[in-house]
């Protein structure tokens, strides 16, 4: 299942880029977006230049990421050069500001799907993972900054208007990446409950995180209670929150944004 939804992001992708900013030679973010300006100015088709460009990165993926994730980068890889390949470049529509905004949003959905996914696009991606991991910056946030390159050659090349078009396409894909793609986001959940042994066990037993505990007592009732806080990614909460409604159906979670976390805190 999860490779079938690798794939059908993958024609996404290609179908924003093919359908949308290639035929304005606007380039899209990341290792993709060298495909197209080489597909554009050689003549080389862009599906078999984005393979070549991705594979030393995926290598690089294998050794910082694991196993998993770098098979699922070589599918998407593989079927993304493929539908590149094979779909036809014809444009939706000649509007160039449509295009850009239309193909940055398309383009994001599809990568953000399949960084869900535990797996990535190739290219830049897997660098933006890398540094996401060992920092507290959102993916989509990195994979702007480091595509403001990309958008320097397309000035270069071909004109700053269609420079600031990439510009304008690469800030709809990042914001969309980070809409969907939520992992760097750290959340506090607070539970009150009065099973807070059985808890703190399973929570240990099952989530790769640290929990502390405090004592208090209700307010109204003055029943002795134990207060668990934990530090979590976004994709963690309903796990947890299952394991506390197994254990104490009564208990009360407060979940609130982390703004940062300085401190030993698993990314992986």
């Amino acid at each position: 299942m999860k490779n079938l939804i690798i794939i059908v992001s993958s024609i996404i992708i290609a179908f924003g880029f093919n359908c949308f900013l290639v035929p304005h030679s606007i380039l899209s973010s990341g290792i993709s977006g060298i495909a197209i300006l080489l597909g554009i100015i050689t003549p080389f088709d862009t599906g078999i230049l984005n393979f070549a460009l991705n594979l030393p990165i995926v290598i690089l993926g294998y050794f910082k990421l694991g196993r998993m994730i770098t098979i699922n980068t070589l599918i998407c890889v593989i079927s993304l050069s493929f539908f590149l390949y094979v779909i036809p470049t014809d444009p939706i529509t000649d509007n160039i500001l449509l295009s850009s905004i239309f193909g940055g949003i398309i383009g994001g959905l599809g990568v953000g799907i399949i960084l869900k996914y535990s797996g990535t696009s190739g290219g830049l991606d897997i660098i933006a993972i890398i540094v996401s991991r060992a920092s507290n910056i959102s993916v989509g946030m990195l994979l702007t900054a480091m595509n403001g390159v990309i958008v320097l050659i397309s000035g270069a090349i071909f004109n700053w208007e269609i420079a600031l078009y990439t510009l304008l396409s690469i800030y709809f894909t990042g914001k969309m990446v980070d809409t969907i793609y939520t992992n760097h986001e750290k959340l506090t959940m607070q539970i009150v409950t009065t099973q807070g042994e059985l808890i703190r066990k399973a929570l240990l037993d099952t989530i790769y995180r640290g929990v502390t505990i405090t004592d208090g007592y209700g307010g109204y009732t003055l029943e002795q209670k134990q207060i668990l806080m934990m530090v979590v990614t976004r994709y963690e909460t309903i796990q947890i929150k299952q394991i506390v409604r197994k254990h104490d159906n009564n208990a009360f979670i407060n979940i609130f944004e982390t703004v940062e976390v300085d401190g030993k805190f698993a990314r992986n």
